[in-house]
């Protein structure tokens, strides 16, 4: 039997509490229910993945994730992990609806990999790098949790702050970003509304930012993810560059975006899309001449270990918004991704992702 015959795959509930709410324009989750995804080689090697669902974004339920995972055991149970690609391919088109539980499945597949060959998961990607810059989010909030979050940021070390808006009108956000500025008058800042705005309120976000003095580095998703007209609007008058989130789940979108001019950039999340789709995804942004964001969903430092060996050992990412482990009161790893001040670091990691269970 060869030893990359895969043997096993099993998946269970992986409930992770939060430091706070992680309130976007469309729901605030108070716990991470994710789940925890084991696939086990001929030779005894064991990959470790996770899934981590997001109701308000894709429809997904912990529930439902299991359930998504659990179908695909007879499926792959005999079929060799070295032909990751076409199992990723596979996988995609047998849970269209569920791309966290596909992604679950393909990081335990490579981690799996990794271990076997000893390789770490950046220079299976390419080898490009092992550290990248990212920022921290500040969540939908008031103004005093606007304030308080953005100088505990600052006490971190780190120097780019995330707003989330959409969630209130866009002159409260403006005064969020008022008192952020204020706060961190060094800190680079982007927003991001989760398709929680329209195009005129967008503009006036846009104008009330200006009005104020404070500088905006990048606007994320501003309008729905089916308003490809008012991305692209907004993208040919923004001075501030047009990142697409919600509207680059696929390398299909990724194409209509660059076609359309609906974006300056795209933020690739492999808990949307998936690893061997992300990658077509990351292919076609690089062609277009597009800009590279790398984000996740509420994950663990499991799975952000390996967004951040994604991003890094391909390279061309401008900036990282790899910190909802940061927002975890506590979890059952160890090892993986390490941090120093704004700059989160794998190149220790000898095989896989590098994390395991405690």
């Amino acid at each position: 039997m060869l030893p990359t015959l895969i043997t096993e795959l099993h998946a269970e509930p992986l409930d992770l509490s939060l430091t706070e709410p992680f309130a976007i324009a469309t729901g605030a989750p108070t716990m991470a229910n994710n789940v925890l995804v084991r696939l086990t080689l001929a030779d005894g090697t064991v990959g470790l993945g996770e899934s981590a669902p997001f109701t308000a974004v894709s429809g997904e339920t912990q529930a439902s994730t299991l359930e998504a995972i659990h179908s695909m055991r007879q499926t792959l149970l005999g079929k060799d992990a070295r032909g990751w690609r076409p199992l990723g391919a596979l996988l995609g088109e047998a849970l269209p609806g569920a791309p966290s539980a596909l992604c679950g499945i393909e990081l335990a597949l490579l981690d799996a990999l990794g271990r076997h060959y000893r390789m770490p998961l950046a220079t299976f990607f390419g080898g490009s790098g092992t550290g990248l810059d990212i920022d921290m989010t500040v969540t939908a909030g008031d103004e005093a949790h606007a304030a308080s979050s953005a100088r505990a940021i600052v006490a971190r070390g780190i120097r780019t702050i995330k707003v989330k808006v959409g969630a209130l009108s866009a002159e409260e956000d403006v005064r969020r970003m008022v008192i952020i500025r204020r706060e961190a008058p060094g800190a680079r800042l982007f927003a991001d509304a989760n398709g929680g705005y329209t195009v005129a309120q967008s503009r006036a976000f846009l104008a009330g930012l200006e009005a104020e003095g404070v500088p905006l580095a990048l606007f994320e998703q501003p309008v729905p993810r089916e308003d490809w007209e008012g991305m692209a609007e907004l993208t040919r008058s923004s001075r501030v560059p047009i990142c697409a989130d919600e509207s680059a789940r696929t390398a299909k979108d990724v194409l209509r975006l660059a076609r359309e001019g609906g974006a300056h950039g795209v933020n690739l999340k492999l808990m949307k899309s998936g690893v061997v789709e992300s990658l077509a995804m990351w292919n076609l942004a690089r062609a277009s001449g597009m800009e590279l964001m790398m984000g996740g969903m509420v994950e663990s430092t499991l799975a952000m270990s390996s967004a951040a060996h994604f991003a890094a050992g391909l390279g061309g990412f401008d900036y990282a918004d790899l910190d909802t482990h940061l927002f975890i009161r506590e979890h059952s790893f160890r090892g993986g991704l390490r941090m120093q001040d704004g700059r989160v670091d794998i190149g220790h990691v000898q095989a896989g992702h590098g994390v395991d269970l405690g």
